[in-house]
């Protein structure tokens, strides 16, 4: 089974991968086989799942609806996280993608999410991307607003740095549960940039997403070394798929990211598991890093 673990001083607690939902619409599935996926990876105690308003062409959500339509028991076994705040092309009214980050806008998006989902609550909304209009006092109040209605439990942001995150949570009265940044061995800049030193600092977990660097890590003939690399170290460690080495160098990293899995074959899910009993050394760690960018620390 997957551990859990408390995302932030004031909670929620997660389990330790999430299942994300990103690409749903290309999984081709029916409302009840999405029902026996969803039942299968919450046995195996991956309970959290990852959606945004976008997702799918604004489609994902309401596929996740009917699904919990058909089983509204499985809602009380995981826990939800959504995003809003980008505006694309998909709807016919946004000329141009842009980010909306204004109070209106924000309540609107979560209750549109509660409906879609077919849920009464989110677990944890997120600020999807930085946004540079945004007032982080429309911000909070859109918060506090949620979170007084009882539509959402807990806040947070994605893909914000270390500024952005303290500007809105100056704003705030409790803590952001976390930031969801990309990590990967193919994207390394927020190991030094001071985004996770910030989140290690507060405690707060950071959600990983492409971690398996949206397939270049398979495709891309530039990571032939690192490819190499990891099958070696799977081979030192027990892993029995450069996957689980992956997922096992994000979560050696000290601020304890949850890394989110984004395949709807059940077998690569319950695969990703196995990542969470290798134990990796320092040195493995720092030569799948130097596989991936191609040089050596200074």
């Amino acid at each position: 089974m997957v551990q859990r673990i408390t995302l932030a001083p004031q909670g929620p607690e997660f389990s330790r991968l999430v299942m994300g939902y990103w690409r749903l619409m290309d999984w081709n599935m029916s409302a009840r086989e999405l029902v026996s996926f969803i039942e299968q990876h919450l046995d195996l105690g991956i309970t959290t799942v990852d959606h945004a308003d976008i997702y799918g062409g604004y489609q994902c959500e309401a596929a996740f609806g009917e699904a919990l339509k058909l089983a509204p028991q499985l809602r009380d076994r995981m826990e939800i996280v959504t995003k809003c705040g980008i505006a694309t092309t998909a709807k016919a009214e946004n000329k141009i993608g842009h980010y909306i980050t204004d109070r209106a806008h924000i309540v609107e998006s979560a209750e549109t999410s509660l409906k879609n989902l077919a849920v009464e609550h989110l677990d944890l909304l997120l600020i999807h991307r930085p946004d540079p209009l945004m007032d982080a006092d429309e911000v909070a109040e859109a918060f506090l607003q949620l979170h007084q209605a009882g539509k959402v439990r807990h806040f947070g942001v994605s893909n914000f740095t270390p500024a952005q995150f303290s500007l809105l949570q100056s704003r705030l009265p409790f803590t952001l549960a976390t930031n969801q940044v990309e990590i990967s061995p193919v994207h390394q800049p927020l190991l030094l940039d001071g985004t996770l030193d910030q989140l290690q600092q507060l405690r707060i977990r950071p959600m990983a997403w492409s971690c398996l660097g949206g397939g270049r890590l398979f495709n891309d003939e530039t990571f032939q070394p690192l490819r190499d690399e990891l099958h070696q170290v799977a081979q030192e460690i027990g892993a029995q798929t450069i996957e689980q080495v992956v997922y096992a160098w994000v979560m050696r990293l000290p601020s304890q990211p949850l890394p989110i899995i984004g395949s709807g074959k059940i077998e690569r899910v319950r695969s990703a598991i196995h990542a969470l009993s290798l134990e990796m050394t320092r040195q493995q760690w720092f030569r799948i890093r130097k596989a991936a960018l191609g040089y050596d620390v200074p």
